[in-house]
This record gives C-alpha cells, structure tokens and sequence, in this order.
C-alpha cells in the first residue's frame, strides 16, 4: 500500500526538463528525463547496502585479527607494569628509574601495537604510510599540546637525572613538602600541613629546587642574645655546655658558638649545630636546644636582655600636682 503510495506521488512530479546539445554543434532542445520511481530507487538503496554488508562480511577477517592483534599488546603491556620493575633491578637500584623504563617501553609497546594492527585491518597499509601518517599526526598533536609535552619530557629528565626520590622532603619556590610520587607530567607534594599540591613537572624543573633530605643530617642555627654587662666568653662557655647535653644534637659533626655582632640591646651570640634532616627532626632539636639555653644562662645568672627604650624630650617636661 505504502508502495503504491510512493509511486503515485513520483508519477505526479512535474517531469523534469534539460536542455541536451546536439552532436555536430547544432542547436540544443529540450527533452524529458522522468524521475526514477520508488522501486526503482528502492533496488539502488538495497543494491548499496548489500555491496556495504558483503564488503564488511568479506573484511571481517582482517577486524577479528586487528582486534586479536590489540589484546595481545594490552596483555603484554599489563606483564609489563606488573613484572618490569622485577626486569630493571639488575640496571638499577633506583625505583624511579625503574619506573621510567617500564613507562617508556609501554609507550613503544603501544605505539607498535597499534601501528600493527592498522596495517592488519588495512592491508594496503604500508609501514612507510603508517610513520608518515604518525609523523604528521605527531607534529600536530604537539603544537596542539604544546605545554603537555614540555611537562612530560621535564618529567622523563626527572626521573632520569634529578636526586630525589619518592619520600623525600623539597622544597621549591613556595612549596615545601614531602613527596609522594613522581609522575611522568606531575609530582604530587604533601605540605607538612597536610594539603597536597599536585606541581608540574615543568616547574620543578626550571625553577631552583631544594633536596632536604638528600642527607640524613642537617645543620640549624639560632641566635641568643646576652646583656651588654654580662661576660662574652662565659656565656659562650655556658651556652656550649647546654648545646652539648642535648639528646638531638649529632656528636660526629662539631657544635659551633660564636659571639656573631651587637645587637640594639644585646650581644648576639649565633649557635650552630648538625641534627636530623626532616623538618619534625629540625623543630625537635630547636625546641630543646632553645629551653637547654634558657635554663643554663638563667641558673649561671646571665640576662636574656629584653630591648631597652630611652625616651628623650626636646623640651623639659613640667609636673604638676592634680588637686583632689
């Protein structure tokens, strides 16, 4: 019915009217061209479709092997993340290498992975097509990517030639913290205060960057002052002898108490000293050598000085009685 429909609306189309030239270059008339009916632009669809349909049916081969092709790469990339870290020990001791071999060769992996399995679904592919299409593809992605790819080629030379590892406390610019890891385009921070910083890699890389447990010990200094009156040489003495009974002061490296200039109110006496690198370590030691000093200097009667303010009035200044 619906046919039949479709039919007569086509039958009812005005025909349609070209101007045709006629050979040996005679003079041009018009001339009737019917439009086609349904069924006959029916059987064209249909005849398309099954070229389409036969064409898929005689390609199918070549999809399964592409697809077989793309799960033997991710089964090999898969090995790869869980055993290369077992592979690379022999290269190296440190696990951030490790890390880069295992995440460049899965790269290659992949790269070569797909690259195959275009040429197996495409058959006229060829290896010279396939890496200049990648090579074209390449440029493109990185001018689009441009700051992407800065920060994932600062991260390989990181995690190639920087010191410091997962764990370690830096600091750089503004951001001070332990690391937690150490990725190929971001290096995750933890604050001493407990926020994270998720810092580029970029960053880190141009910027001045302080390792502060690149070792075990660390040296700190603090300044004391004593009063003007007091004796110089014995409050160093007094000050040495408090420094050096403290639990978190590291004995092979030497304790340093040097008178260091004047003060507004004071001598100020610089005290230096060698203990653990982190910084709960560092603030450990400074609160017990700070009470160790006060309470030696205190018990031999030496004054802390607080600073002294000399008021001086151009004019003298009258009294006067206030009457009740």
């Amino acid at each position: 019915m619906l046919a039949q429909s479709l039919t007569t609306a086509f039958t009812l189309v005005p025909r349609l009217l070209f101007r045709v030239q006629e050979e040996g270059g005679g003079e041009s008339e018009l001339k009737e061209i019917a439009p086609e009916t349904v069924a006959e632009a029916t059987d064209t669809v249909v005849g398309s479709l099954d070229r389409i349909w036969t064409g898929f049916l005689g390609h199918t081969p070549y999809v399964i092997a592409s697809l077989m092709v793309l799960s033997a790469t991710l089964v090999i990339v898969l090995l790869l993340r869980r055993f290369g870290s077992h592979l690379f020990r022999r290269t190296t001791s440190r696990k951030s290498l490790q890390d880069l071999f295992v995440r460049l060769l899965t790269i290659v992996i992949w790269i070569l992975g797909l690259l195959f399995a275009a040429m197996v679904l495409f058959p006229g592919l060829t290896p010279a097509k396939a890496l200049g299409a990648v090579g074209l593809l390449s440029i493109a992605i990185g001018l689009a990517f441009k700051d992407i790819f800065e920060n994932f080629f600062a991260g390989i030379l990181i995690l190639w030639r920087f010191p410091f590892e997962e764990g370690d406390v830096i600091e750089c610019e503004e951001v001070t913290g332990r690391v937690e890891s150490v990725e190929v385009r971001n290096t995750t921070i933890r604050r001493t205060t407990g926020e994270l910083v998720v810092v580029p890699n970029l960053f880190l890389f141009k910027n001045p960057c302080e390792i502060l447990t690149n070792r075990i010990k660390r040296r700190v200094s603090i300044t004391v002052g004593v009063a003007y009156g007091e004796d110089v040489a014995g409050a160093v003495a007094v000050i040495q002898k408090a420094v050096e009974a403290c639990k978190t002061v590291r004995e092979d490296e030497q304790i340093q108490v040097f008178p260091k200039g004047f003060g507004d109110s004071s001598i100020d006496i610089e005290v230096t000293w060698w203990t653990g690198s982190t910084p709960f370590a560092v603030r450990e030691s400074k609160g017990e050598i700070v009470t160790a000093i006060k309470k030696a200097l205190d018990e031999a009667g030496i004054e802390i000085p607080f600073p002294y303010r000399t008021l001086t009035f151009k004019e003298a200044l009258g009294v006067r009685k206030e009457t009740e």
